[in-house]
């Protein structure tokens, strides 16, 4: 209880000390029926409890002038908009009877509102793109902290904030928010954290406290993952179109060898079909001769056969002038095959290797698209 010989003393020391106390303070005295005194901080100055303005009877003032004890009372946020912790001590008379009451009134605020404004500045500044560190009563934005990299100017300190808001969701549901916006709600993607702020007893939310923070690498990654991916579908898809067609390829190049041997065998049977007309016509060269030889022995008689005999020796010697000609023809064509061949093995070798290296990149490729995808996981969770 205080006396009232030191009443003077108390409001020359609340007079000093109103603006030194952490989140503010009115300090007020009355008869036990009306304010007679009142001093305010400059930081917390409510217009409640006016200098002439009567006590409320069931109010903490009263009780404590009507039982001569120190009285704390908790005020809700629904009478005067602001949480409120009021102490109200007896001012007593010599005779110790209550002739008045001294009144101390303090805002109720949440331990993070309050060291907002120590910790913040810091934490926006800890994220690569910046951050806006937020924090809001039941009903508007109480404390805003813009980051030097990002900044949201359409939030604003004293604003009520709409109800489609992570903050409204909180207050709601009582439990912490994850939001993810497009660039259409602050210029760029954001993510959005809020968690709820409760009472002493953490049986009502009394305010919020979030962050947003810029998406732009994990946007432009996941950008890049997408481009990434279907740009390797495309190239994947290509790839199995040019290993379909070196196995088309190989298949007909392997056609085209086996026709190429069978070509070799039938020069081979030319050569063969060479020597045997070479034999026929050595053998009708020695025919023609022996009918020359009987045709002389016939005279006369024999005149005819000679002359038959004569287009034998003919008919031998243009086939066995043929012979040389067919033998260099076939030469050439064993030559050209014999090119070819090689030529072709050549280019079996060329499309299996050509086969090989696009199973080999299909393969690098498939990696590739699993990196771009788990990129893409990794882009959707920063």
């Amino acid at each position: 209880m205080i006396s009232e010989n030191g009443v003077e003393y108390i409001k020359a020391m609340c007079e000093t000390q109103a603006n030194m106390i952490p989140g503010g303070v009115i300090y007020l005295i009355s008869d036990g029926n009306t304010y007679t005194w009142r001093k305010a901080s400059n930081e917390f100055d409510l217009n409640i409890f006016q200098v002439g303005e009567k006590v409320n009877s069931k109010g903490v003032t009263s009780k404590a002038m009507r039982e001569n004890r120190v009285s704390i009372e908790t005020v809700p946020r629904s009478l005067y908009g602001v949480r409120l912790k009021i102490v109200a001590e007896p001012i007593v008379n010599e005779q110790g009877q209550a002739v008045g009451v001294f009144s101390t009134v303090f805002p109720i605020t949440n331990p993070v509102l309050k060291s907002f404004n120590d910790f913040a500045p810091v934490l926006a500044e800890m994220f690569p793109d910046g951050a806006v560190a937020f924090a809001t009563d039941l009903y508007k934005y109480a404390c805003i902290q813009n980051s030097k990299k990002f900044q949201i100017p359409t939030i604003k300190m004293g604003e009520s904030f709409k109800e489609d808001t992570a903050c409204a969701e909180v207050i709601r549901t009582k439990k912490p928010v994850l939001l993810k916006a497009d660039a259409s709600k602050y210029g760029v993607p954001v993510l959005i954290i809020c968690h709820p702020l409760f009472n002493e007893d953490r049986s009502e939310v009394v305010a919020t406290f979030g962050l947003i923070v810029p998406k732009i690498v994990a946007e432009n990654l996941i950008g890049i993952a997408g481009n990434l991916e279907n740009s390797l579908e495309e190239i994947s898809s290509t790839i199995e179109q040019l290993a379909s067609s070196a196995t088309e390829i190989h298949s007909n190049e392997q056609k085209l060898n086996n026709s190429i041997n069978e070509i070799t065998g039938l020069s081979v049977q030319i050569n063969e079909v060479s020597s045997f007309i070479r034999e026929i016509s050595d053998q009708t060269k020695m025919l023609g001769l022996n009918a020359s030889i009987e045709a002389a022995r016939a005279g006369e008689v024999g005149q005819g056969f000679g002359v038959v005999a004569q287009q034998i020796r003919k008919l031998s010697e243009e086939s066995k002038g043929t012979v040389p000609k067919i033998k260099k023809l076939t030469d050439e064509i064993n030559f050209k095959v014999a090119e070819s061949s090689e030529k072709s093995h050549n280019s079996l070798s060329s499309v299996q290797e050509q086969a090989a290296a696009a199973e080999e990149i299909t393969a690098s490729i498939e990696e590739i698209t699993a990196m771009a995808e788990e990129l893409n996981k990794i882009a959707n969770k920063l």
